[in-house]
């Protein structure tokens, strides 16, 4: 089966925006303005999101570069292994675009069975949870489990809805980027 990765992003703003990668005071202070605008998902998050968002990237990136990962960037961008349309609800108004993942080269994508976040903080003794997988690693726990989008579309079995892609080099995406002054983080 040759799976699509998708990254959902905002009309406005174009895709693969990110956070991680301004200055810290700068995407704070993008962060703050979402907050107080009030419009869309990422309105919703605490005043500690950056600090603890930069916090799991660096552990993902340390992991992945431990089972032989090779990122080129510091921060990665976000995609989905195969939809999850309901993400594009936390955009005010959801654009998506997908990707082949074999166009990836492997040593430049992790993933993690779920959003990064309660992959890397949830305490539930699950077997993937603080994990980071390799694309193979992904493949055959996928083949088990299934993917989390079919078998917990609404969330009231957990917190994993997706299998979250990091991408840690911008050498596919690149022609998907817009060149702005202010960037902002999609899925």
């Amino acid at each position: 089966m040759s799976y699509l990765l998708y990254h959902y992003y905002d009309k406005d703003l174009g895709p693969f925006r990110n956070l991680s990668s301004l200055p810290f005071s700068q995407a704070n202070q993008i962060l703050n303005q979402l907050i107080q605008e009030g419009k869309g998902f990422a309105s919703r998050r605490s005043n500690d999101y950056l600090v603890i968002r930069r916090e799991l990237e660096e552990q993902a990136r340390n992991a992945f570069i431990r089972k032989g990962g090779k990122p080129r960037n510091e921060f990665p961008h976000y995609m989905t292994l195969e939809a999850c349309c309901w993400i594009k609800e936390w955009y005010i108004e959801g654009c998506e675009i997908n990707i082949r993942l074999d166009e990836f080269n492997e040593d430049s994508i992790s993933f993690t069975y779920g959003d990064l976040f309660p992959t890397m903080r949830y305490e539930d003794g699950k077997f993937y949870r603080k994990q980071v997988y390799t694309k193979k690693e992904i493949m055959e726990l996928v083949g088990k489990l299934g993917l989390p989008q079919e078998w917990n579309k609404d969330g009231t079995l957990g917190p994993e809805r997706y299998v979250e892609v990091q991408i840690w080099d911008e050498d596919i995406i690149s022609k998907y980027l817009k060149k702005r002054s202010i960037i902002i983080g999609g899925a």
